[in-house]
């Protein structure tokens, strides 16, 4: 497929506001990227130009502080990880457009409201076997929706870690989940597309716009008020996505 002008500018616009949020949350720039990037590419075209992007943004998290991390909660989910990779390459393949839509449409769904009705105040230790659980689902939503980050995430958070602990242990985990992720789109072929390429030469420079714009930003608001606004707007993508898939 070719790509006019005002297509790549706007998934480089697309580029720069996943970055803002990666910034200042640490995690969640593909539940904004995809789905928006899909209104104009397929999704096979969105993952594979856009994990170019959260390859670099996860080495600079995982990498930032990993004296912090957790090393058992990681090793803990790594074999799943791998294994969920594996398994969501092959779906990513043989699903089709229509239902591959569908389902990212109910992924961002289920996680914008659980990032509305959830209450951090409350969360409660759970087992480390959860671990297992979040590593497959991770690989998995990570190679098909380009977004590991909500299983990491949800379990990262019911395990008592600090903030630091569980900012740098996340790192980890998303830089493993990615950098899976990446060596499948160039064994399925997704990352030999010279389109992708030729995009990301634009999409690049936005991406550092981005991460320039989210330490101002992160000065004048906080994260919860940011997470909440980016909920909002993925309930609205979301719900844009199931009715193009279902119209």
């Amino acid at each position: 497929m070719t790509l006019g002008p005002g297509e790549i500018a706007a998934l480089a616009g697309i580029a720069v506001l996943g970055s803002i949020v990666f910034g200042i949350t640490g995690f969640g720039a593909a539940l904004v990227t995809i789905p928006l990037a899909t209104h104009l590419v397929p999704l096979q075209f969105a993952l594979a130009l856009f994990v170019l992007m959260d390859l670099a943004n996860a080495f600079r998290i995982g990498l930032e502080n990993p004296k912090h991390a957790v090393r058992a909660e990681w090793t803990r989910m790594v074999p799943t990880i791998l294994l969920g990779t594996a398994v969501g390459a092959t779906l990513l393949l043989r699903l089709p457009r229509q239902a591959a839509t569908l389902a990212l449409g109910v992924f961002v769904l289920v996680f914008a409201l659980y990032s509305l009705v959830r209450h951090p105040e409350a969360r409660k230790i759970i087992s480390h076997r959860w671990a297992w659980v979040a590593g497959f689902a991770g690989g998995i939503t990570s190679t098909v929706f380009g977004a590991g980050g909500p299983p990491y995430v949800i379990y990262l958070s019911h395990r008592g870690l600090t903030k630091d602990q569980f900012r740098a242990t996340l790192g980890l985990c998303t830089m493993t989940s990615i950098s899976l992720r990446v060596a499948a789109f160039l064994i399925t072929g997704l990352l030999l597309n010279q389109q992708v390429w030729i995009t990301a030469i634009f999409a690049v420079p936005a991406i550092l716009l981005g991460i320039a714009v989210a330490r101002h930003i992160f000065m004048k608001i906080s994260r919860e008020a940011l997470m909440r606004a980016v909920a909002v707007m993925l309930l609205v993508s979301g719900a844009s996505l199931l009715w193009r898939a279902l119209g």
